[in-house]
């Protein structure tokens, strides 16, 4: 049930954050913008140095299932590869696992724990597999390589799957991406590369605003 409950609420809110860093602090000061920012959903990829432990920080501040509307958010990792890092990410708090490939034993393992994986695909092929697998959303990667039309192609013969494009989504195209079918969108370096650029993180604060507006009108459309 939680499962569940936790892949209708990432799919409610739409944007995911996808963070990296040079540091935990840093990536921890990303995800606090980002959230104050309205974008709920942040996966803290594990190219961070010491990504474990800013998962774990945020995990004691942040809950998913929460009333309060300050304290709501649902962090999870990004960029794992394999089994042993999806565990260890479980343990240290994370709420899903994100991989940029599909990995059957990192999917096992997050099955075994009942917590969301959205493995990285390119092709139909690897749809079948994420779908035989017991994957729920499938990560569409590298999201530029496509036309926002593709998740209607894949659709085609596999309507049963659920889509969420990463890398390469901008504010101008979310609209066509959502209205193309996606359930969700991930959003990485245009979030944080004028914060990074300048040093004023609450950058990030801003562009996640103008993200969620974007989403919001895209649903509404």
């Amino acid at each position: 049930m939680k499962k569940l409950q936790l892949l209708q609420k990432m799919t409610d809110n739409g944007v995911v954050a996808v963070l990296r860093a040079d540091s935990a602090d840093q990536v921890i000061a990303m995800a606090e913008q980002a959230i104050a920012g309205g974008i709920k959903v942040i996966e803290i990829t594990m190219t961070v140095p010491g990504a474990l432990k800013a998962i774990e920080k945020l995990s004691r501040v942040y809950h998913w299932n929460t009333q309060d509307p300050e304290k709501f958010a649902i962090i999870g990792a990004g960029t794992v590869l394999e089994a042993q890092t999806a565990r260890a990410a479980i343990m240290s708090g994370a709420e899903f696992v994100v991989g940029p490939s599909l990995n059957p034993e990192t999917v096992q393992i997050c099955n075994l724990y009942r917590v969301p994986i959205l493995p990285g695909v390119m092709t139909i092929a690897d749809v079948q597999r994420a779908l035989e697998l017991g994957v729920d959303i499938i990560k569409l990667f590298p999201g530029n390589l496509y036309d926002p039309s593709i998740i209607k192609t894949m659709k085609g013969p596999m309507p049963q799957a659920n889509f969420m494009p990463t890398g390469g989504v901008s504010l101008s195209n979310l609209g066509e991406w959502i209205k193309g079918g996606a359930v969700a969108v991930g959003i990485g370096s245009d979030l944080t590369s004028e914060a990074v650029k300048t040093g004023d993180l609450t950058h990030v604060r801003r562009k996640a605003e103008q993200y969620m507006e974007a989403y919001r009108k895209a649903k509404a459309e």
